[in-house]
This record gives C-alpha cells, structure tokens and sequence, in this order.
C-alpha cells in the first residue's frame, strides 16, 4: 500500500476509534418517545464499528468477508453445504434451523478468524460436528473448498421466532464485506428481507442474490421481477444467482445448480482487485452511512437533554412560586387571622385603644408594659401564634409546590419514569415540618438579635427597658406581617389597627425610619431562610434528574466525532 494510502487510513482509523468511544459513553437513559428505536440504532453503530468498520480499517487486507442471510427455510445451510460438497452447516424441517453461524474459511486464512479481529462478542469453536456450536459461539470450518481470501459466514434467519437470532443474524449481516442474500421463489417479495435489504441499498453494502426453488416454468417472469425490484432500491448491480427447484442428493444441490454461485466466488477470492472493490464498496457505504445515523442519534441526545431541562424547570418554577406565595402570605395581612388577631386584641383591645393610639404615644406605651409585665407572658402566646402562622404557611406551600411538581413531571417526557423510580417526590420530604420549626425559630432569634442590635444608642437602650426586649420582638414580627390586602371588611378594621399600633410602639422606641428598615430587614430574613429551605426540596428533584445521567454535551460530540471521521474520510 502507498505511504500516503497507509497514513490516511491510520488517520481515519483513528478518527473511527474516537466515534466509537464517543458512541460508547452515549446514553440515552430518559424514555422518551423514540428513544427506543435510537437506542437500537447505537446498539448496531456499536456493532458494525466492533465487527466490521473498525477491523477492516485495521486489517485491510484480510479475507473478504460473505454473510449468507437470508429468511426462515430459504435454504441457506443447504446452498453452504453445497458450495463446500460436504455438510458444514446443519439444516432441518425444525425452525429455527441455524441457531449459531459458522464460518468458512481457507486454511490459510485461518489466523484471521481465530482472535477476535471480527465478531470480538462469540467465542471461537473449531473442530467438532455441525451440531456442536453453541448459543454465543462461531464455528470455524477450515476447507479448500473456499478460494484462499474469501470466506463464506451461515447466519441466522433474519425473520427467526427467536429474537437472539434475529439480533444476532442483524449483527453478522452489518459485519460482512459481502452480503449473499438468500429467498425463493415463494417469499422473494416479503417485506421483512426487504427491509433489510433496502438498509443495504443506503448504506451502499455489495449484495448477491441467489433466488432459491424456482420453478424452471417461471424462471424468467421471477428473475425479470426480482431485478425490478432491486433497482428500486438502488442495488440493479447485485448479481442474481437462480437455482431451479430440483431434488436434493445427499443432503445437496445438484452440482449444476450451484456451479454458477460457486464459480462466481472462486473468481472473486481469485481476484484481489475484485476483492479490494467489494471491501472499498461496503466500507465506503459503511462510513458515509454514519453520517445520517449519527445525526439521528445527535438529534436524540438533545431531545434528551431538553427533556432533562423541561424537567428541572418545571420543578424550579413550582418553587419560585410557592416562595412567591409565602412572600405575599407574609405582607397581605392574611397570617393575622384567628388566634393572631385574639391574642392582638387581648393585648391593645379594639375601638377604645384606637382613640388612645390618636391622643398620646406615652399612655400606649404604659399599656404595652403593663400587658408584657403580666403573667403568664403573653408576647410568648402572641409570638407562638404569629410562628404557627408562618409555619403553617412555609409548609402548606412546600407541599403544594411538591405535588405540583409530580404533576408536571408526568405530564412530561421521561418525568413519569423518574417518578416511579421515586415515588416520594410527590411529598415534602421527611422531617421537612420540624425543619420549619426550627426555621421560624431561628427567625425569631434574628428578630431578637435586631433588636438588640438596634438598641445598642444608651438612649434607645432605656425604652427597650420599659418594654422590653420579647415585647419589642414580637410588636416587630407583627409590623412585618401586617396589612389590610386580602381581608375581610371587619378584618380589615383590626390589621390596619394592628398594624398602627404595632408601628406606634416601635417608633417610640425606634424612630419612624428606622422601624420602616428593621420591618423590611425582618420580612428579608425570613424570605431567605424559606428559600435555602425550598432550595434544599427542590434539589431532590434535581437529584432525579441528575441521576438519570443525561449529558448536555452528548449530542455535540457526537456530532463532532462524525464530522472528523467525515474530514478524515
């Protein structure tokens, strides 16, 4: 071979091995719509690269490679046996018949079939009777029956009731140099050997044709038909080889039947130009086959990766929302409902306090140390109501962000699977309620720490005495929740008012702006803890998806692996 010949097929050898490794770290793990058939697409990528592209790029010159294929019953081991004179493939009346292939080779062609150059997933059996090869295994027949430099391949039925000889019959076929396709008269026009004979036809793979059983009356009308039928799929220049329905002797056909198949074979093996073209032909089609495929499987990455994003977006947004929620629940007014508003009411009483309120801070202030001084302390019942009230919002949202999510994800490609895998994801996780608690609880130790902070000034040092520092915390938690939106008219009335008072206080202490601040700061604070929180749920739905092990970058390294393999061929 040419060193410039040598260096381009080492260069696209290489280019080839970086395809595979990139097919091989392909998945596609999500099931989607499709994805089923693309999986079977990479499984025979995969395939073909393992049994033929890859071993023929580094053994250029090894035996060509003929894979007799055909359906159930077309005859296939009896025209083996008879191009070799003597039984090497087991035929029968039993179907399926060929149960694991059997190689035919010269012998000294031997060292190219005994490791594992070609078909590296069955193991090697020689020797033996046509009835000793096993599930999983090749038999390797030694004869001069073959012309040194071609070797003849008996696969299994292509249309085999058992499903591993169907895959396994799909691989043998994608491994061949040569395909030697096998029908009869009856079944020449089935849609399952045209299937695959028109993937033959686009990956531009050589093909023979011998039409078996035909009647002698209707040898041309057959042979004219089956020609027609073949340039439709692009392979008008496939040989037909015809053998008449004629009576088997000794197991064989007559000798005149298969002479012209045989002695086509022998001129072939003969010829290493002709050879060299056969390979060139399957292995060109081969390679510039890889281009569609690749984009097919490409293109099913990405929908794997968009449907991993839908996901995780679907799940981001019910959590946006419901934090969304919790920050409108805390400014609308509405957790000063119930047994906030009792206990409020219990503290400043209604109408007549209202009118105080108006006429002097001072009195306010005398009322307010006077309720914080009693027994038992009720800024500690006021301040358990306002932390239920919160806590029971947090959690409301979190479940319904997490239900909302499950109902998302099963409207959505791959979402259904991910959730039977995990079936709690449609719930708050475990233990998320006494996670809330402490929450709120740690809020309330800010609301304290603010406080305190704030009444470092000597002077604002003694008011905070004469409320002191619980009362102060809770009158600060209530201002953070107060407002009218969303209440009832008579609700209405009590908010406001509570909000009034709660902002009279305060300033007292405080000042007016830096009550707006500390309000605002307080609203913050608690809008930051409830998001880390729902940032810890929604990372299980992360987790889901994560772990279903979609690449983002699959699909462009795909496509980037054919496009060298392309450059390089």
């Amino acid at each position: 071979m040419p060193e410039a010949s040598t260096v381009g097929t080492a260069t696209l050898l290489s280019a080839v091995t970086q395809l595979r490794s990139a097919l091989d770290d392909a998945t596609l793990p999500l099931d989607l719509p499709g994805s089923g058939t693309a999986r079977q697409l990479r499984t025979r990528l995969l395939d073909q690269l393992d049994d033929y592209v890859l071993p023929r790029l580094s053994s250029i010159d090894a035996p060509l490679l003929a894979v007799v294929g055909g359906s159930t019953g077309a005859g296939k081991s009896t025209l083996v046996n008879s191009l070799v004179g003597r039984e090497v493939s087991q035929p029968g009346v039993l179907r399926p018949t060929t149960r694991s292939p059997v190689l035919i080779h010269h012998p000294a062609d031997t060292r190219w079939f005994t490791d594992q150059r070609i078909l590296p997933g069955l193991a090697r059996v020689t020797g033996g009777t046509t009835g000793d090869t096993s599930t999983g295994s090749v038999r390797l027949v030694a004869t001069e029956a073959v012309g040194q430099g071609l070797a003849l391949l008996d696969a299994p039925d292509i249309d085999s009731v058992v499903a591993a000889n169907r895959e396994l019959a799909a691989q043998l076929l994608a491994a061949a140099d040569l395909w030697i396709f096998v029908t009869t008269a009856a079944r020449y026009a089935d849609a399952v050997p045209w299937d695959l004979l028109h993937e033959a036809g686009e990956r531009g793979t050589a093909v023979a044709i011998v039409l078996d059983r035909v009647p002698p009356e209707a040898m041309e009308d057959v042979h004219t038909h089956l020609g027609e039928m073949l340039r439709e799929q692009g392979l008008d220049q496939a040989p037909i080889f015809a053998i008449a329905e004629s009576r088997l002797e000794d197991g064989l056909l007559p000798d005149e039947q298969a002479s012209s198949l045989r002695t086509w074979l022998r001129t072939l093996a003969g010829d290493a130009q002709a050879r060299a073209a056969v390979v060139r032909q399957t292995l060109q089609g081969a390679l510039e086959s890889l281009d569609q495929r690749i984009a097919t499987l490409a293109i099913a990455s990405a929908e794997q990766n968009s449907a991993a994003r839908a996901l995780d977006e679907a799940a981001a947004r019910a959590y946006l929302d419901a934090l969304q929620e919790v920050r409108a629940g805390m400014q609308d007014g509405t957790l000063l409902r119930g047994e906030v508003l009792a206990r409020w009411q219990e503290f400043v009483g209604t109408g007549e306090f209202f009118r105080q309120v108006e006429s002097t801070v001072s009195r306010l202030r005398d009322r307010v140390t006077s309720f914080f001084r009693g027994e038992p302390p009720p800024e500690e019942v006021l301040g358990d109501a306002l932390t239920s009230g919160a806590a029971v919002l947090i959690s409301n949202h979190a479940e319904l962000a997490a239900a909302a999510t499950g109902r998302a994800w099963r409207t959505r490609p791959g979402g259904e699977q991910l959730i039977a895998i995990s079936p709690a994801l449609a719930r708050s996780s475990p233990g998320l309620d006494a996670r809330i608690e402490r929450l709120v609880r740690d809020w309330q130790g800010d609301i304290l720490d603010m406080v305190r902070e704030e009444g470092k000034d000597r002077r604002i040092t003694a008011r905070i005495m004469a409320y002191g520092v619980n009362g102060l915390g809770v009158t600060l938690m209530l201002l953070a929740f107060a407002s009218t939106a969303g209440l009832a008219l008579i609700e209405v009335g009590i908010a406001g008012g509570t909000a009034v008072v709660s902002q009279k206080v305060l300033e007292a202490v405080f000042g007016d702006q830096a009550v707006r601040d500390l309000a605002q700061k307080a609203r913050e604070r608690l809008i930051e803890r409830v998001e880390d929180l729902y940032a810890g749920e929604l990372d299980r739905f992360s987790a889901a998806v994560a772990s279903a092990g979609v690449s983002a970058e699959q699909s462009d390294a795909l496509a980037a692996a054919a496009a060298a393999v392309r450059a390089a061929r």
